[in-house]
C-alpha cells in the first residue's frame, strides 16, 4: 500500500483493496498549504468530525466503486472535556492488505481500554503531534508508544510558513522518537516487511 500526505491531516491511502482519502481540508482554510488537486479521487472518503479543515469531502472525486478493504470508526474526543470545547471526534480504522491502518483525526483525548484494545497492534498510525487543538507530542508519542503501533505517521503540525501558528512544530515529537526516516518524495510504500519506524512524509504539493 502506498500512503501520500497532502497536508495537515490530509491523506490518501492507495491499496490492492481500492483507495480512501481522509480528512480533506477546504481549500484556502490552512495557511500556507496549496489547493488540493483538482482532479483529486478515491474510491472512498473519511472525515474525522465537521470542521473546515477536516470535512471537504466535496473536493474528492469519488470513482463509485466503494473501497473494498474494511472500514471501522471509533467515538472519541476533540478535547479533553468530553467535547464541551470542540466536540467529537471519529477514528477511522482500515485493514486492507492484511494490514491495519488508523487515522486518529482531531483526537484530543487520551483513550480508554476498549479504545486501546481496538487499536493495539496497528502497522500504520496517522496521528497528530501539534498540540493545541490535539493532544500534543508527547501525549501523541506515549499514545503511539501504548498501541504498539509500527508504522508512526505525524499530522496536523506547522513547518515553515505553513499550519496554525498556535499549533507546535514537529521538533519534539522528532526528539522524542526512535527510527526517525524522512520520506521526500512526500509517501511511504507499506508491506508486512516495513521495519517500525516513525516516518515523517514531506510535503511536495
Amino acid at each position: 500500500m502506498k500512503l501520500t500526505w497532502y497536508g495537515h491531516s490530509c491523506f490518501k491511502l492507495e491499496t490492492a483493496e481500492g483507495s480512501i482519502v481522509f480528512d480533506p481540508s477546504q481549500n484556502g482554510r490552512v495557511p500556507g498549504y496549496s489547493p488540493l488537486p483538482a482532479d483529486f479521487s478515491a474510491d472512498e472518503v473519511i472525515c474525522s468530525h465537521g470542521h473546515f479543515d477536516h470535512n471537504a469531502a466535496e473536493l474528492v472525486q469519488l470513482s463509485g466503486k466503494g473501497f473494498g478493504g474494511k472500514t471501522a470508526f471509533i467515538d472519541s474526543w476533540h478535547d479533553d472535556v468530553q467535547g464541551a470545547k470542540r466536540g467529537e471526534n471519529k477514528i477511522a480504522l482500515v485493514e486492507a492488505e492484511g494490514l491495519k491502518v488508523a487515522h486518529m483525526g482531531d483526537i484530543g483525548c487520551e483513550l480508554n481500554e476498549e479504545q486501546i484494545a481496538a487499536l493495539k497492534g496497528v502497522d500504520v498510525l496517522m496521528i497528530p503531534v501539534g498540540g493545541f487543538y490535539t493532544i500534543d507530542s508527547k501525549t501523541a508519542r506515549e499514545m503511539a508508544d501504548k498501541l504498539e503501533a509500527k508504522i508512526v505517521v505525524p499530522m496536523h503540525y506547522t513547518f515553515d510558513d505553513k499550519g496554525y501558528d498556535v499549533i507546535s512544530t514537529l521538533d519534539e515529537f522528532r526528539s522524542l522518537s526512535k527510527n526517525v526516516i524522512d520520506y521526500e518524495n512526500g509517501y511511504i510504500e507499506v508491506d508486512a516487511d516495513t521495519p517500525a519506524q516513525t516516518a515523517v512524509l514531506k510535503y511536495v504539493f
